[in-house]
């Protein structure tokens, strides 16, 4: 029998310049990026500094659900 993965989850991190369409100076839509995280050592929602190609600068990426 295989062993539960644990505490360990996928989570989603999207930019937050999603809601605002005219500020994109590349191409139009919502760029987003995938990791993972431990649940029992970071139980509150994730903010990490990543490149928006949107945007084309690093911003700060929220995790949603």
């Amino acid at each position: 029998m295989s062993k539960n993965k644990g505490a360990r989850i996928t989570i989603t991190l999207e930019c937050p310049c999603r809601n605002l369409i005219n500020i994109h100076k590349r191409k139009k839509g919502i760029f987003r990026y995938t990791s993972t995280k431990n649940r029992k050592n970071t139980p509150n929602r994730m903010e990490l500094m990543k490149f928006c190609p949107m945007c084309n600068e690093h911003k700060k990426f929220k995790e949603i659900k």
